[in-house]
């Protein structure tokens, strides 16, 4: 017999209070629109410098119930400023990768995560809870290009970037390139799809 056959993980607390979210059903469907911003697009030497994220309820987004989180750079790429702004001593509060984590899935909670090219900053957090000690995110998620794909009858591999969107349903840019601000264009982007879908 492996002699480590009988080990059971122990889990962090605040994964097993996540896990806990899915052991009951919500009568109101709930999304989380979120984004990422990073030092670069490598999911497994690159990290999380902020998360930003809105909620749907009822098709309409909830200006109030929203997150932002800041985190404290242990990797800086300072090619990557220019880009999204956060410096590795600015302004902004950061905390550890452990308790934005930590925040992050008690916000999400079971709710239906929404994104363009979600795939991305799902698998940074799940990288970040990897290395946490943790599991993989368990959310259901949509990916904002992948319902224009399907509204345009476009193939998988033809994709749409989130300014061209924005420029076809003319959204206006406020605040890109920061987790918030690109959270809340991708929002008002998912809902006008929503709607055109049917769904």
């Amino acid at each position: 017999m492996w002699p480590f056959s009988g080990i059971i993980k122990e889990y962090p607390t605040f994964w097993k209070d996540y896990l806990a979210h899915f052991k009951t059903n919500k009568n109101e469907k709930r999304y989380v629109v979120f984004d990422c911003e990073t030092t670069g697009l490598d999911t497994t030497k690159d990290r999380i410098l902020s998360i930003g994220a809105i909620a749907i309820t009822k098709d309409s987004i909830i200006i109030n119930d929203y997150f932002e989180v800041f985190i404290s750079q242990t990797v800086f790429n300072v090619k990557s400023v220019p880009i999204h702004g956060i410096l590795k001593e600015g302004n902004e509060i950061k905390v550890s990768e452990e308790e934005a984590l930590s925040s992050f899935l008690e916000y999400i909670s079971n709710a239906t995560l929404v994104g363009h090219h979600i795939s991305f900053d799902i698998e940074m957090i799940n990288e970040a809870l990897e290395r946490l000690g943790a599991g993989r995110l368990k959310n259901q998620y949509m990916d904002t290009d992948i319902m224009y794909q399907k509204l345009k009858y476009l193939p998988i591999e033809q994709h749409t970037s989130l300014d061209e969107l924005c420029e076809i349903y003319k959204i206006r840019k406020t605040d890109r390139h920061t987790s918030t601000g690109d959270a809340y264009i991708t929002a008002l982007l998912f809902l006008k799809l929503k709607r055109k879908l049917e769904i």
